[in-house]
C-alpha cells in the first residue's frame, strides 16, 4: 500500500527508495558568515586580510550570483554559495563589516559549506526495503522529494466476542453472567502487536445474527477473530452459522491452555479467521502463540515471533502429556552473573487472568514433557515490555 508520508511512521517500508535528486541539491552556506574563494584568505594566517563585500545571500534565494577573486558574499546558513566561492568564512572570524570585511583567520577549502550530494547522491538507495519508518525516515523521505512511499500497512483486525453470559463492562452482571473481557483484551493484544482493530464486541450467537456480523466484518478485514466458540454447543453454533462462509475447522491443538480451537479462511477473499476459547486466559495464550505471528509478518516483519532465551527453573512446574505447555510466568535476572531466571506463575489454572497480568513471559514446556525440577533449564518466550 501507497501512502502519504505522513501516515507511514511505524510501519516498514516496502520499496527501495532511490534518491532522484542530490541531498542537498546545491552547495550551500553551513553557516551564517562570508563566501570566499579559500585562497583570498590564506593570508590571514599572518595578518588580517580585509576584502569588499558586494553582496548577500539569502536562505531559498533563486538569484545566481558570480564571486570575483578578492571579493566576499554575505551568507545565511543554508543560503547557495556564488560561482567560484569554494569557502565560508564564520562570522566570528571577522570584524562583520557590510561594506569591507576583515578576515582575522584562514579557512581551508569547502569549508563550513555542505557540499552537493554530501548526505545523499543521486541514484542512492535513500530508505531501504524492510528499513521501520521513524522520524529520521520520514524526514529523509521529505528531503529526497518523496510524498509518499510504498508500506506495509496495518492489517485490520476485528474482534468478536460470542456467549450469551457475557455483558459489556457499562452493565452489572446478573445472575450467572460475566463481563466480555476477550473483547477488550483480545483488541489490546492486536494494537499491541501493531494491527488496525475494530472491537465489534459481544454479538448473539444467533446463527442469522452472528453470520450477519461476520460477513460484515469479513469485507472490512484482513483476520477476523472469535472468541467463545470454540467448544462445546456454542462452537457447533458458530460452525453451522458460518458454514456457508468457507471452510471452519474446530479441533482440538496439541498445546495447552487454549487446546480447543478453530480456523478458516472464510468469504470471497478467503480471510483469516480464527475461534479461539472462552476463557480469556486460553484466548489471550492463542492469540499470542498463533494470531500475533500473522500480524507480525503481515506488517512485513523479518522475524514475526518473541524473542525466547533460556532461563533456569525457580519453582517446579507440571504439563499435560502430549502437549505443549505456554505457562505463566515471571522472567528475572540473576543480580549476582546476570543469568535469566523463571518464576512460573498460577500454573494449575487456565482461568487465572490475575496471574496473566503479572506475567512477562511464557514458559514453554514440551509435548513430552510432564515435570520440571527447580534449577532446570526451561525457554521462555517475552511477552510485552513492562514501562
Amino acid at each position: 500500500m501507497r501512502v502519504a508520508i505522513s501516515e507511514a511512521q511505524g510501519l516498514l517500508c516496502a520499496e527501495e527508495v532511490v534518491a532522484e535528486r542530490a541531498l542537498p541539491g546545491f552547495d550551500q552556506a553551513a553557516v551564517d558568515g562570508y563566501a570566499v574563494r579559500s585562497v583570498d584568505v590564506q593570508a590571514a594566517a599572518e595578518s588580517p586580510v580585509a576584502l569588499p563585500v558586494v553582496g548577500e545571500i539569502p536562505a531559498g534565494s533563486r538569484q545566481p550570483r558570480r564571486l570575483q577573486p578578492g571579493q566576499a558574499v554575505r551568507v545565511v546558513t543554508g543560503a547557495p554559495l556564488p560561482t567560484l566561492a569554494d569557502a565560508v568564512v564564520p562570522l566570528e572570524y571577522t570584524d562583520d563589516n557590510p561594506a569591507k570585511v576583515t578576515v582575522r583567520q584562514p579557512v581551508p577549502s569547502a569549508a563550513f559549506v555542505r557540499r552537493t550530494g554530501e548526505d545523499v547522491q543521486t541514484g542512492d538507495v535513500a530508505v531501504r526495503r524492510g528499513a521501520p519508518i521513524g522520524s529520521a525516515q520520514v524526514g529523509l523521505l521529505a528531503a529526497v522529494g518523496r510524498n509518499k512511499v510504498l508500506v506495509h500497512p496495518r492489517p485490520r483486525v476485528s474482534l468478536i466476542s460470542v456467549g450469551e453470559e457475557l455483558v459489556d463492562v457499562d452493565r452489572t452482571p446478573g445472575q450467572g453472567q460475566v463481563y466480555d473481557v476477550n473483547s477488550y483484551a483480545l483488541a489490546a493484544a492486536a494494537r499491541d502487536a501493531g494491527a488496525e482493530v475494530t472491537r465489534v464486541g459481544i454479538v448473539s450467537s444467533d446463527p442469522r445474527r452472528l453470520r450477519e456480523v461476520v460477513e460484515g466484518r469479513l469485507l472490512l478485514s484482513e483476520i477476523v477473530v472469535i472468541a467463545g466458540g470454540a467448544g462445546g454447543s456454542a462452537g457447533e453454533e458458530v460452525r453451522r452459522s458460518l458454514a456457508d462462509l468457507g471452510v471452519l475447522d474446530v479441533t482440538r491443538i496439541a498445546m495447552h491452555p487454549g487446546s480447543v480451537q478453530g480456523f478458516g479462511r472464510l468469504g470471497p477473499d478467503q480471510v483469516p479467521t480464527f475461534v479461539l476459547p472462552g476463557n480469556p486466559v486460553s484466548a489471550l495464550v492463542v492469540f499470542e502463540v498463533l494470531v500475533r505471528p500473522l500480524i507480525r509478518a503481515a506488517l512485513g516483519k523479518h522475524n514475526p515471533h518473541r524473542r525466547t532465551v533460556t532461563a533456569s527453573l525457580l519453582s517446579p512446574v507440571t504439563s499435560v502429556k502430549g502437549r505443549r505447555g505456554f505457562l505463566r510466568a515471571q522472567l528475572l535476572r540473576d543480580p549476582d552473573n546476570g543469568s535469566y531466571l523463571v518464576q512460573p506463575l498460577g500454573t494449575s489454572g487456565s482461568h487465572l487472568l490475575a496471574s496473566l497480568a503479572e506475567a512477562n513471559c511464557l514458559l514453554l514446556v514440551d509435548d513430552d514433557v510432564t515435570e520440571v525440577a527447580v534449577g532446570e533449564d526451561v525457554r521462555v518466550s517475552f511477552l510485552s515490555q513492562r514501562a
